[in-house]
């Protein structure tokens, strides 16, 4: 499968391996990735979402990565924390909600899970080191820079870059094999990020139906297009292949959906519900 060489950092000890090499769901379809992990059936970008998405082999567990008011990147979605934490509850009249303006030890004291189920109380927000610690060997990761305004011009791509860089264990390998995958919805911070890590893979993600001239500019610099699958044909897919480029479609929870992006022949499906691919037969 041509989507083994983005598929994501894998880690066992802290050492990156392929994904795509042990995992059966991409020997025989698109590569499956698990938004925000498994989210369907935990709350969205904690441990519990990750593991579960691990549990259903999925190939890659597909996170967003933003920063902390003291520098600390975490796996977290929204721009703001109140529709899936209990700040105003435990941080009551504060100015703002953004993420980036809280510290890690703010976050940490965070119950992420209870808005999902209440089975879930207490799940707390983890770092991107969190995510990579439970991905274990079989699993990647497909990390989204977060598209949150307030973080443009602040670096956050270049700190993703050093952050991958700085996890100890066989990085050059990796680099060289074509391991990670980083994607943004922001030219700007996909191409910064290629500029500080010009080995990894890049994907552009997209609501929108891509034009001609668009992707003849993204074909001389992404190695991904990753549009919604609302706007994806076989025009499309063709198109984006023949650009050399791979093409991942967002997001897929529907058996009908998965099927068509599937016989399309597109690289990878991220869905809210990986189960429904993986553990078919």
């Amino acid at each position: 499968m041509r989507i083994a060489r983005i598929a994501g950092l894998v880690v066992t000890s802290l050492l990156i391996v392929s994904p795509a090499a042990a995992s059966p769901a991409s020997d025989d379809g698109p590569a499956v990735i698990a938004h925000r992990g498994s989210s369907g059936i935990a709350p969205e970008n904690t441990t519990a979402a990750v593991r579960a998405a691990v549990r259903q082999r999925a190939d890659v567990v597909e996170i967003d990565v933003q920063r902390t008011s003291d520098g600390r990147l975490v796996n977290f979605h929204d721009c703001t924390l109140e529709r899936t934490t209990d700040v105003e509850e435990r941080f009551p009249g504060r100015a703002s909600y953004r993420v980036s303006d809280f510290t890690w030890a703010e976050l940490r004291t965070l119950d992420a899970g209870s808005w999902f189920d209440e089975r879930f109380a207490g799940e707390p927000i983890i770092t991107l080191r969190d995510v990579i610690r439970q991905l274990g060997r079989t699993t990647g990761l497909l990390a989204e820079i977060s598209p949150c305004g307030h973080y443009a011009g602040t670096g956050l791509p270049e700190q993703l870059a050093a952050e991958l860089r700085s996890i100890p264990g066989d990085v050059d390998d990796a680099l060289e094999d074509g391991r990670l995958g980083v994607q943004s919805f922001v030219v700007a911070d996909a191409q910064a990020f290629q500029a500080a890590m010009p080995d990894v893979p890049i994907g552009l993600l997209d609501a929108e139906r891509p034009t001609e001239a668009e992707l003849l500019e993204l074909s001389t610099w992404a190695d991904q297009v990753n549009p919604q699958f609302t706007v994806t044909d076989q025009a499309l897919v063709d198109r984006v292949h023949e650009l050399g480029m791979e093409i991942n479609v967002w997001t897929v929870d529907e058996p009908g959906a998965m099927r068509r992006m599937r016989d399309l022949g597109v690289d990878g499906i991220i869905t809210d519900f990986p189960q429904s691919l993986t553990l078919r037969g």
